[in-house]
This record gives C-alpha cells, sequence and structure tokens, in this order.
C-alpha cells in the first residue's frame, strides 16, 4: 500500500468517525434537552403533523421504515412519558390512533433541531449530481462495511430504531 493510499484510508476512516461522533453527540443533546431518542422525537413529529385523529401505527412503521413492533415499543415509551396517548377509532374499534399531548408538543418545541434536518437541508442544496455521488459513494460505504442489509429508517441514530439483521 503506497502511503498516499494509507493516507486515504485513515482520511476515510476518520470521517466515517467524525459522522459517528455527531450522531452520538446530538443523541446526547437530544436526551438531555428533551428526554428522547431521535426515534421517539420522529414519532411525536409525525403524530404532531396529522391534524385529526392522530396517526396509526401501521401509519407510523411505514413513514418511518421499521416494524410495527419497534413502533409500539417507541409508542410505549412516549405513552410512559405523557407525550401520546392511544384512543380508540370511532369507526374501526380494532384500531388505535396515536395522539400528541401538550407535553409531547412541548418536547417538540424544546428539542434541538434534528441531526437529520440539517443533514437534508444541506444535502437538497446540492447539485443533482452531487446528490447521485453522495448517495452512491454512501451505499458503497455501506456495502464495505456489510451494512446494505440492516435498518433502513431515514433516522440518524445511534440505537434504538432495530430491525432483524441478515443472516450472514
Amino acid at each position: 500500500m503506497s502511503e498516499s493510499s494509507a493516507q486515504r484510508t485513515d482520511d476515510s476512516l476518520i470521517a466515517l468517525r467524525r459522522i459517528l461522533r455527531a450522531t452520538e453527540l446530538y443523541e446526547r443533546t437530544l436526551a438531555r434537552a428533551a428526554g428522547l431518542t431521535s426515534a421517539q422525537l420522529r414519532v411525536l413529529q409525525i403524530v404532531a403533523e396529522q391534524r385529526h385523529g392522530g396517526a396509526t401505527p401501521t401509519a407510523l412503521a411505514g413513514r418511518m421504515g421499521v416494524s410495527q413492533a419497534t413502533v409500539t415499543t417507541l409508542v410505549d415509551k412516549l405513552v410512559s412519558h405523557g407525550m401520546v396517548t392511544r384512543i380508540r377509532s370511532d369507526t374501526d374499534r380494532r384500531q388505535t390512533h396515536v395522539v400528541i399531548t401538550e407535553a409531547g408538543r412541548a418536547a417538540i418545541e424544546t428539542a434541538p433541531d434534528a441531526l437529520q434536518q440539517r443533514f437534508v437541508q444541506a444535502f437538497e442544496g446540492l447539485e443533482d449530481w452531487e446528490q447521485a455521488q453522495l448517495v452512491s459513494s454512501l451505499e458503497r460505504v455501506a456495502g464495505m462495511l456489510d451494512a446494505a442489509g440492516l435498518d433502513a429508517s431515514p433516522v440518524l441514530t445511534l440505537g434504538d430504531i432495530k430491525r432483524e439483521e441478515p443472516e450472514r
């Protein structure tokens, strides 16, 4: 391996570590400020967008790209903190809706800007070719780390959202 190749390898590992570290620091800041994980905050944001009747767990799972079981765990935690409630549907008693409470709205207000929101704003400011190149590079990195089959949720987090890992 040439010296320049070794330097690029080190530079790439440093960049990956910075990304992981930024995510970790954001998680800590969010936990201190609002008492939430990134995934819990995203559930609150989605539920808050609903005008009437809240969001169904199925709709939440679809929007977040996670399983229904994961949404149930996230909602259970938010219910225990008094940030959302579950209400039975008037039209289908088998269906429940997740509705945000005042405590949940207050948590959204006090939460720092989500790390992924900052990323989305910067990413959307890129030219189309830059976006495509970045997506391609990130997908390649995920493949190099045998992570292509892992959780595909668009929530930047270190934990909390889990899908079953693929067999290797």
